[in-house]
């Protein structure tokens, strides 16, 4: 089998592994435990793991000056991406949470052209109204369950707020990943990582009770961290490695559709018509955000 054809198996994996975390993290909180304090096991186990795995690549030394870049992209990209997430999650519905996600590529594009001064295209102002529409109507007007979803207008803000801090560390984090080797950097960003999200979480983490949390608690949590954070990643690398970052970005659009499958097969969520119309607008802008102009000839 060509090392194309496994990137691509290891893509479509990530996609799965993602799609199914909305539901199996959403049955975890706050049943066994609160999101917050959910967010610091996940972070230490990832940390550990990382940090394990890091024997295996260059021994490298980060500059002093870099740490500075490093804790910038810490912040974004598990600090308050994570903790909006979870807690976003444990408010709002599977289908929802996934949807909003999709509108990381809208979120990157406003900011390079803001932070970056990247030139923009009539065709993409479009597109970043459209999806912002879809954004807005499933924030203001998304429902679910009223047993899971209890807040369901404050968890899709809070999931945009992650997809937002997430499109923040994609800018961040773009230099830093071309001058150190992947093991070497996401070590330090999840060591940094954790004391950004220990103040939040460690007393709901003193809250838990291990001896009430079943086996099926203990393995959706091991998922969460083994196949939903340092698989990915992993996996990721590989196929950032041997394939097109565009190629790699579409897997990103399959999550909503393999999220809606594992909650609607397992009777966590269900489609109504806010949530098909927001994933049409939001699927049309970044089309048209992510749409490459045509060579003049």
């Amino acid at each position: 089998m060509s090392k194309r054809a496994l990137a691509l198996i290891a893509a479509s994996f990530v996609a799965i592994f993602y799609g199914a975390n909305y539901t199996i993290a959403k049955d975890v909180m706050p049943h066994y435990i609160k999101p917050f304090g959910f967010i610091v096991l996940r972070v230490a186990g990832a940390f550990l793991l990382f940090w394990a795995i890091s024997f295996l690549g260059p021994k490298e030394k980060i500059e002093r000056k870099d740490f500075a870049q490093i804790a910038l992209a810490s912040l974004f990209g598990v600090g308050i991406n994570m903790l909006a997430f979870f807690e976003g999650l444990n408010l709002t519905t599977p289908i929802s949470a996934s949807v909003l996600m999709v509108t990381t590529p809208i979120i990157v594009l406003i900011l390079a052209v803001i932070f970056l001064k990247e030139k923009v295209r009539l065709l993409k102002i479009l597109g970043v109204l459209i999806g912002l529409s879809g954004t807005l109507l499933i924030i203001l007007y998304g429902t679910g369950n009223s047993a899971t979803a209890t807040n369901p207008s404050l968890g899709n803000f809070l999931i945009f707020v992650n997809a937002t801090s997430y499109a923040c560390y994609i800018i961040v984090v773009k230099k830093i990943t071309q001058k150190y080797h992947p093991f070497t950097f996401i070590k330090w960003m999840y060591g940094i990582g954790f004391f950004f999200v220990l103040p939040f979480g460690l007393s709901q983490l003193l809250e838990v009770q291990p001896d009430l949390i079943p086996l099926e608690g203990y393995l959706k949590i091991g998922y969460v961290i083994l196949f939903a954070t340092f698989g990915t990643y992993i996996l990721n690398i590989f196929a950032i490695r041997e394939l097109k970052p565009t190629t790699v970005a579409v897997f990103i659009y399959l999550q909503p559709l393999l999220a809606s499958i594992f909650a609607i097969g397992l009777g966590k969520d269900k489609l109504d018509i806010i949530k098909v119309t927001a994933t049409l607008l939001i699927f049309m802008g970044v089309y048209l955000v992510t749409k490459k102009p045509k060579a003049l000839g």
